[in-house]
């Protein structure tokens, strides 16, 4: 699949299939997804599910909160035909649904209408893997204690679709305790793991789609996509608190994924905007399209790279003010190869760490290890930065470095920048980059800095839509 940047147009909500495709990109970035993606479609449905709770500012009233839908909607989805869709519907006033642990099901699609919003249980019990293993911070407990409000396991072509929202309450307490799950993840901190449930887990389900649906609020991760080949994320908003809602990425391939596009997204998280995960599965052929960051740590690689990452292209991305803008992040704890990653007409601004390839991530594990990382085909092409910060390219140890082209890389302010260079080869050019880059540890640089005339940004930070 080429692509480059085509119109999205909101669609009502309708049964019918829209076919928009991708048109042909620049041949220097072939986007790295080897299937032919093309916008999704509502299918025919095998029932509707009518809404029999109201939201109440934003959340559920404190009465309904033991009215449970799980039931109803999981034996619609058993009971749907494959290629069919069940859908959650507004009924009168009522707009709401209650939910638990949910499965979809192979072929079949969910559909949360417009006006609706499928909220999260807020008892941890109903998550739980075994008995008290949920809504706790634990300390020698596997890392899993809490089942996804939404599994997809073995169902290939499944999907979860429609304009409305599906609310993971991480801000909102437990039921029967004074903590709410993002409380969990502060008190985690000082040590354990915070065992809370994600929005969505796609195993081991080819070609899982999600579209044009709203997720906030995730206790953890709201999308993880492993071991599966053929996930499309389309028109997907991801809406949480830039504070205070620790470990909540927006979408997360990894372990195992190939084939992956993210587009026409908005995604604002308190955590990684997006992260590929290359853990022992290694993670490739990926496209990153037509999508708009907001606060968050940013396009993140890793920090897992110890499968290996390659065939990754990210292009036409606003990154507005988040911790961290592009980001290849690992250690020797859990490195690998990452190669063949390219980046074109990407904007960021007001982002402490603009540009960060570091191997030294320290969160998650010891700075050194058994499985060092190196980083080398790397490409940043027409990159625009402005608003300051510091610009790091800090490779492992002589043997295992960063090589990375800078092809018009331009600071388009007079902010001030900060920049560090260990152990990294960098080229810059053809066109031009006006980089300060110094010498550095055990670092070349070839080519010299140059001012350009940077295309403006000015069109590609949009509001985040509401």
């Amino acid at each position: 699949m080429h692509c480059r940047p085509t119109s999205f147009v909101r669609q009502p909500l309708v049964l019918i299939a829209i076919v928009a495709t991708l048109v042909p990109a620049p041949l220097s970035l072939h986007a790295q997804d080897s299937r032919t993606v093309v916008e999704p479609f509502f299918p025919q449905l095998c029932t509707t599910l009518d809404a029999q709770l109201q939201a109440s500012g934003g959340s559920l009233a404190p009465a309904d909160e033991q009215k449970l839908d799980t039931d109803r909607i999981q034996k619609a989805i058993d009971k749907c035909g494959r290629g069919r869709a069940v859908m959650l519907h507004v009924n009168e006033q009522n707009n709401a649904f209650l939910s638990g642990p949910l499965e979809l099901r192979p072929d079949v699609k969910l559909i949360i209408g417009v006006g609706v919003t499928l909220f999260a249980s807020r008892d941890p019990a109903a998550y739980a893997t075994s008995a008290g293993s949920c809504g706790i911070v634990s300390h020698g407990l596997g890392p899993r204690g809490c089942k996804p409000l939404i599994s997809v396991d073995h169902a290939p072509n499944s999907g979860i679709m429609g304009d409305g929202i599906i609310d993971g309450r991480g801000g909102e307490k437990m039921l029967g305790s004074q903590y709410s799950w993002w409380d969990l993840a502060e008190q985690a901190r000082a040590g354990g793991a915070q065992q809370v449930f994600r929005l969505v887990v796609a195993n081991n389900s080819d070609n899982f789609t999600m579209y044009r649906v709203t997720l906030k609020n995730s206790p953890n991760f709201h999308v993880v996509y492993d071991h599966g080949d053929g996930f499309t994320a389309w028109g997907v908003k991801i809406d949480t608190p830039q504070r205070l809602a620790r470990n909540t990425d927006g979408i997360d391939p990894g372990d195992g994924a190939k084939n992956v596009t993210i587009t026409h997204s908005y995604i604002r998280a308190g955590d990684d905007n997006v992260a590929i995960k290359g853990g022992a599965g290694g993670a490739t052929n990926m496209t990153i399209s037509h999508d708009h960051f907001y606060w968050g740590h940013g396009m993140s690689i890793g920090s897992e790279t110890n499968g290996g990452v390659s065939k990754i292209r990210v292009f036409d991305l606003s990154l507005d003010g988040p911790d961290n803008g592009i980001r290849i992040k690992s250690n020797g704890s859990r490195g690998g190869l990452t190669q063949d990653v390219a980046y074109d007409n990407v904007c960021i601004r007001n982002s402490p760490n603009p540009i960060t390839l570091d191997t030294a991530y320290s969160a998650n594990g010891p700075l050194q290890g058994n499985s060092p990382p190196t980083m080398r085909d790397i490409a940043l092409h027409n990159v625009r930065v402005s608003g300051g910060g510091k610009i790091t390219f800090n490779g492992y140890d002589p043997a295992h470095r960063i090589a990375v082209k800078l092809d018009g890389v331009q600071i388009a302010d007079n902010a001030q920048y900060r920049y560090e260079l260990d152990h990294a080869d960098i080229t810059l050019g053809p066109e031009p980059t006006n980089l300060q880059l110094p010498a550095g540890t055990d670092s070349t640089i070839t080519g010299k800095p140059a001012e350009g005339n940077p295309a403006s940004c000015a069109q590609m930070f949009v509001p985040f839509p509401q």
